[in-house]
């Protein structure tokens, strides 16, 4: 006789993987095809850990300094994006490089020099220390941007001449908290100049709306993703921010059952460097203790992808 209690998974979609992260774990995948192991990767390619081993049992070595990278071999950057200063010295160096940054990434740096060119000081809104981070403030020169990460922030920043402000954002943050920060930059700096488009990406944005669909019939969330994934720490804020207690795990074996308690309802998504795997191994630890009925609940439909560099496909 089956005692297992219930449990009803509302699980989010979209989910798991971007355009973005395809793109850049494939990059690392055809270059070992191509050039044969191994191949350097500056940085964690996409901030997951089970992808990361993954790369590294067929070849990838992760490095956080080109310095670390031997000559005569080729060096992937990571989809957060770099610094121009790194290319630069692969380049010095005679290294060849595979660029894996995230398009959407690279559209926020060429939107710096933009606002630079212009003569135009950039407020960037984001996490400080984050790789895309310190990747869009390598695009110009020192002292062209300056970060907030608060509407706080943005209240303590000097004034600056009329006609001289621009603001760009991190690619993966909330999107509440950020319209809260540009409605302040704005009603401080009527006059600034803002990107063309939402800089926060199309994936970050859908993930966080699925969250918001689901979290409110849920009695508790799991969050897949690593806790450095600002993208995924952002959808484990949300749902807590909705009055449903949230969970960020990066594999099955760190679910909590004694956290889990009784319930009935329990949400589930991942983060945009998550594999679907990770969420199948999740369901599959949740059905040795439960009775699961799955329900995916879709609030977009993603079709996006990416071109490979020329190089890899030719």
């Amino acid at each position: 006789m089956n005692t297992k209690p219930p449990l009803k998974l509302l699980i989010a979609a979209p989910r798991g993987f971007c355009a973005g992260v395809d793109r850049a774990i494939r990059i690392v995948e055809l270059a070992i095809e191509k050039y044969g192991a191994p191949v350097y990767v500056r940085h964690e390619i996409v901030h997951n850990k089970f992808v990361v081993d993954g790369l590294r049992g067929q070849g990838a070595i992760f490095v956080e300094s080109l310095d670390e990278v031997p000559a005569g071999v080729p060096v992937v950057f990571s989809a957060h994006g770099v610094p121009k200063a790194v290319p630069e010295k692969a380049e010095a160096r005679g290294l060849s490089y595979l660029d894996a940054t995230c398009p959407l990434v690279s559209k926020v740096h060429r939107q710096a020099e933009r606002f630079v060119e212009a003569g135009r000081h950039i407020i960037f809104i984001g996490h400080k220390g984050h790789p895309e981070v310190i990747g869009t403030f390598g695009q110009v020169p020192e002292g062209a941007i300056t970060l907030v990460e608060t509407a706080a922030d943005v209240a303590a920043l000097a004034d600056f001449e009329p006609g001289t402000l621009s603001f760009l954002t991190q690619t993966t943050l909330s999107v509440d908290d950020t319209a809260d920060i540009v409605s302040a930059l704005q009603a401080r700096f009527p006059d600034i100049l803002g990107p063309r488009g939402d800089d926060i990406c199309y994936a970050t944005s859908n993930r966080q709306t699925a969250v918001k669909a689901i979290a409110p019939q849920c009695d508790a969330m799991l969050v897949i993703g690593a806790p450095n994934s600002s993208n995924s720490l952002r959808l484990a804020e949300l749902a807590e921010r909705m009055g449903t207690r949230a969970r960020l795990i990066q594999r099955a074996e760190e679910i909590d059952f004694a956290w889990l308690g009784a319930l009935n309802v329990l949400g589930i998504t991942a983060g945009a460097s998550a594999p679907e795997v990770l969420v199948r191994e999740v369901v599959d630890m949740l059905a040795t203790r439960f009775m699961v009925d799955e329900q995916e609940v879709t609030t977009a439909r993603e079709s996006i992808e990416f071109k490979l560099p020329r190089e890899l496909v030719a």
